[in-house]
């Protein structure tokens, strides 16, 4: 007999979207990804969201566990300028930046219009305390089901089906999960057909929302600046990284590109 899981796979519209890099990101409007989420939702359907920005999308290049979890995905979204830039680049002229933050506001709206139940699982009891009252305040209809910080250590068999029985019980439709980039995609990949609800992966929204850090003024987002508003707030911490990666993707990006068209050059007859 086939499992829920099972038939939820076999049923799967296939994905149209590009490899960017090694990571295959979804080719979709922001009305597409609200979409999809609140159907599965509504199905309590077990299924998982990516959200990739540049870092995402280099560490598929490094870390095999990772680029797995990223392309089994039921949906992966371009975060970050450069990844909505290279699917316009690579033959999706409209895609936009479909982000965490914004993601989860949006989502939240339609979670409150359609009474769905919503989780959170990752960050700390403080933000977790202040994201609380937040989202009170913003949608004071909406249905938190539950939340819960888990210990920053591996956890034991015993915990993690703890954890399971805890997020099932509470009748979630969509569990967001803010453990970071690559744990929280492994996480979700490993949770697939255990967890009966949507889970996405957005990182730093939880601090976003919970006033924790300041987000880019709304120009700099839509003018694909956000990083460099970032970096400014924490160069220490995040100079190294966007040195690297964005040289990386730079790098990566121009040699598919390259690469894509000496394959075209290769099969036009003479």
């Amino acid at each position: 007999m086939k499992t829920q899981f099972q038939h939820e796979i076999e049923d799967a519209a296939p994905r149209e979207g590009q490899a960017v890099l090694e990571a295959f990101i979804d080719a979709l409007s922001w009305d597409d990804a609200i979409s999809r989420i609140t159907h599965w939702g509504s199905a309590h359907e077990s299924r998982y969201v990516c959200i990739c920005n540049v870092h995402s999308v280099v560490t598929t290049t490094q870390d095999v566990e990772f680029k797995i979890a990223v392309n089994n995905a039921d949906m992966a979204t371009p975060d970050g300028a450069p990844i909505a830039w290279a699917l316009r680049r690579l033959g999706h002229p409209s895609q936009e930046r479909i982000n965490g933050p914004d993601l989860m506001a949006k989502y939240l709206a339609e979670a409150e219009r359609l009474d769905h139940k919503v989780f959170f699982y990752g960050s700390t009891d403080a933000t977790l305390a202040r994201l609380r009252v937040a989202l009170a305040r913003k949608f004071p209809l909406l249905r938190v089901a539950g939340m819960y910080s888990p210990p920053f250590r591996p956890l034991s068999l015993e915990e993690d089906e703890q954890i399971i029985e805890l997020i099932n019980g509470s009748g979630a439709n969509v569990v967001f999960v803010g453990l970071g980039c690559p744990k929280q995609e492994k996480w979700m990949a490993d949770h697939r057909g255990r967890i009966r609800a949507v889970m996405i992966g957005v990182g730093a929204a939880f601090d976003y929302h919970a006033g924790v850090i300041k987000r880019a003024p709304l120009w700099w987002q839509q003018n694909g600046l956000e990083w460099l508003y970032r970096l400014g707030s924490e160069p220490r911490r995040l100079f190294k990284r966007y040195l690297v990666t964005n040289t990386l993707f730079v790098v990566g990006f121009l040699r598919q590109i390259l690469a894509a068209k000496l394959l075209v050059n290769d099969t036009v007859p003479d």
